[in-house]
């Protein structure tokens, strides 16, 4: 009877407990109870959210439709400009700047190399128009000095017909000496100096040549700068400007 008594003692407690612990728990689970102004304050909150989203999405929507808009507008002033006729292009003519001066005005312009005719001895030479040399000189052999009638002459052979043929002689009255020196170790070179008249294509000059022996070097006759002063000027890069001579032609020496 006492086990029958405790048994039914201890299940009446355990329901108690139980009973207990099934109220707290829906207590727990409870909503918590909130004023009107927090809830309002939280809905005007969740308004501003919702309608700053369809905002940014009108936006993009209407800059979406602005660009369709903007490719619309090209495409009809592409279509319009297809169906108009082709207008005739007219070019205006565009007047040059006048050149400036020349600075040669009325210079002859002579090759680096030129066929030169001279009158004393009625022959044409290869010749090298040399800015680099002062004088002139051509290219004479047995060059022997003598007086005739108080005056200072020359007699001297030149190679009209070639290096390999006799030369032949001619006489000139010599005007002046002149003092040449090629190397600093080498003694001054005393040329006798002629007086001559030229020729190159249809201009005529005149002018001092010195006498001496080129057979080293490669043209019998050289042109310095005082016979070009203020009447010619040289162009390097062109050779026989003025065509060769139709006379006897003293090739140069190779």
């Amino acid at each position: 009877m006492l086990k029958q008594t405790i048994s039914i003692a201890v299940m009446a407690s355990m329901a108690t407990l139980a009973g207990g612990c099934a109220s707290t728990q829906e207590v727990a689970n409870a909503p918590v109870p909130v004023d009107a102004q927090t809830l309002q304050s939280n809905l005007a909150s969740q308004e501003a959210s919702i309608v700053n989203v369809i905002a940014q999405a009108q936006n993009q929507q209407q800059q979406h439709l602005d660009a369709l808009n903007t490719q619309l507008q090209g495409l009809q002033q592409q279509m319009k400009k297809l169906q108009q006729p082709p207008k005739e292009t007219i070019k205006e003519v565009q007047v040059p700047a006048p050149c400036e001066a020349s600075p040669i005005g009325d210079k002859y312009i002579l090759g680096e190399v030129e066929s030169v005719f001279i009158d004393e001895l009625n022959a044409s030479f290869d010749t090298r128009i040399d800015t680099g040399a002062e004088s002139s000189s051509l290219d004479a052999r047995n060059i022997i000095l003598f007086e005739r009638d108080g005056a200072q002459w020359v007699r001297f052979d030149v190679m009209i017909n070639g290096a390999d043929a006799p030369g032949k002689t001619f006489e000139s009255k010599v005007v002046r000496f002149v003092r040449i020196k090629q190397d600093a170790d080498e003694k001054d070179d005393r040329r006798p100096v002629i007086h001559a008249h030229l020729k190159i294509g249809k201009y005529a000059a005149e002018t001092d040549l010195n006498l001496t022996d080129r057979s080293h070097l490669e043209y019998p006759l050289l042109l310095g700068r005082k016979f070009m002063k203020d009447i010619a000027v040289v162009d390097v890069g062109q050779a026989y400007l003025h065509g060769k001579a139709k006379d006897l032609v003293i090739s140069s020496h190779k």
